[in-house]
């Protein structure tokens, strides 16, 4: 039961594959949760994640911002913005000539061709700069719709000046998380440098503590990863975003349940970013998969990815974080019924240094009601398995290894492994644990063994020769269980008299 490294038991434990280039959050979907149908508002009222579900369920791709995603969905369905039934009817040209008649007249336009574009850009900068976020992101916006051309665009620094303004003061408690995530966008489609300290302040603090990693119901794990993809696209995007970004991402992602999501962004972290998360984010990860249904395979690859940054199971114990981590393991394996695995992660927090006065192994045993649950049903099958193989040995070791850990032996389990070493003739060895458990009993932390069990060790005594160890074991059960014994016990009694050819004695 005892092995030095684990491997994933199918194809589906395999990490996600992802490039780096798609961000490696788009979203786990079930490819059958495709919409037939969407109306227009329907699929502009659509967050980031919904976006990507319903480009994948519909074989599109998942990768881009926001307006790219809502672009190929209404392209997909056919659907274009129906602007004609707002406007005026058409002049005639007779109108036109009518109105525009120019006989005398001499026109001369010394106006700036540029004047509204310019006093719209002022606005812009002036509203930035004293911290009316609203006004400036609304006069940006049309900015952008009304003169921005190909030729002029909207200048770099007017995004810049409005982001700041959106920005300040935790993006205005994540109010402004929507219009920063705009404006990260549009930058990112204008190929501009996007600032890094800005880019890395709206992602974290767009995320809070409510559901869907929210915060009063503004902001939220979708604007986020919006905003990590258009900043990811962005010009200098592989390098903007820093590892306390990342970290925030995906604790936020665990803590929604969102399991496959956070995976996909911690392995983006560990193999695409080469950064080393500290153990904390891996512990958010783990202990969501162990939480959740059918996600033990994810368990196994967080602890793949804490391997591959650099840490040992062996050390990670003298932490919190990573007690955590390995408790999330053992819960796993016990899902899995993956008694090898369980072990080796509990022999791997017993080597930590760091620890005393208790032990790794205790502590992660005993971290959580469910740690303690798997790893009693993991040592209580591998006892089992261990005496239908008549491995007395092993049973003994693991039973030992229970109290030591925090665990309480089920009476089946002592009687199992009781029978187990008499099986074998292991007389000493079965005495032993009949008395230790007769000292659990007196301390309160055991059930009373039953007649049957001191019967079992008294006979073996008796076939192995050994007197001695036979009278403890029968003024342990009178000090145990306040009794002689019964019909089982006079039988052992009058066998081992009669072998001793005392006939008067088994007379009576």
């Amino acid at each position: 039961f005892y092995v030095e490294s684990f491997q994933f038991s199918s194809s589906r434990c395999a990490p996600y594959v992802t490039t780096s280039s798609s961000m490696s959050v788009a979203a786990a979907v079930d490819e059958a949760v495709g919409t037939t149908s969407l109306s227009y508002d329907e699929v502009n009222k659509l967050a980031f994640r919904a976006l990507q579900r319903e480009c994948k369920a519909l074989g599109l791709s998942a990768v881009g911002t926001t307006a790219t995603l809502r672009g190929r969905l209404l392209e997909h369905f056919g659907l274009t913005k129906d602007a004609s039934s707002n406007q005026a009817p058409a002049a005639t040209a007779a109108e036109i000539e009518e109105l525009c008649a120019t006989d005398g007249i001499t026109f001369c336009d010394e106006s700036d061709p540029d004047f509204d574009f310019k006093t719209l850009l002022s606005d812009v900068m002036q509203k930035s700069t004293i911290g009316h976020w609203k006004t400036a992101t609304r006069k940006l916006k049309a900015l952008n719709k009304r003169f921005s051309t190909p030729e002029r665009p909207v200048p770099r620094e007017a995004y810049v000046a409005a982001l700041e303004a959106c920005a300040a003061n935790r993006l205005n408690g994540a109010r402004a998380s929507e219009p920063a995530r705009k404006i990260l966008e549009d930058m990112s489609e204008n190929e501009y440098e996007i600032p890094l300290d800005l880019a890395n302040s709206c992602v974290q603090n767009c995320l809070g503590e409510g559901p869907g990693g929210t915060h009063e119901d503004c902001g939220g794990i979708d604007t986020a990863l919006a905003m990590v993809a258009a900043v990811e696209s962005s010009q200098n995007g592989s390098t903007v975003l820093t590892e306390a970004t990342y970290e925030r991402l995906v604790s936020a992602l665990a803590k929604d349940g969102a399991v496959e999501e956070a995976i996909l962004v911690l392995r983006t972290m560990v193999v695409d970013k080469t950064f080393t998360p500290p153990l904390s984010t891996f512990a958010d990860v783990a202990k969501a998969a162990a939480r959740a249904q059918n996600q033990s395979e994810g368990v196994l690859q967080v602890l793949t990815y804490a391997k591959a940054s650099g840490y040992e199971l062996d050390n990670i114990a003298a932490v919190d974080a990573g007690r955590d981590i390995l408790a999330s393991g053992v819960i796993a394996a016990e899902k899995m019924d993956n008694l090898a695995l369980g072990l080796r992660l509990l022999t791997a927090a017993a080597k930590a240094e760091g620890c005393a006065p208790d032990s790794g192994d205790a502590l992660v045993a005993t971290s959580s009601s469910a740690a303690q649950r798997a790893c009693t049903l993991i040592h209580r099958r591998a006892i089992f398995k261990a005496t239908e193989d008549s491995n007395w040995k092993l049973a003994v070791k693991l039973l030992e290894l229970m109290p030591k850990r925090g665990l309480t032996p089920a009476t089946a389990v002592w009687r199992a492994v009781l029978n187990t070493c008499c099986k074998n003739e292991k007389s000493r060895k079965a005495t032993a644990i009949l008395l230790d458990w007769c000292t659990l009993v007196e301390e309160g932390k055991a059930d009373k063994p039953p007649v049957s069990a001191f019967n079992t060790v008294v006979n073996t005594c008796e076939v192995c020769g050994e007197e001695e160890l036979t009278i403890k074991v029968l003024d342990a059960m009178k000090k145990t269980l306040d009794t002689d014994g019964n019909i089982i016990t006079l039988n052992i009694a009058l066998k081992r008299l009669a072998k001793g050819g005392n006939v008067m004695g088994c007379g009576g």
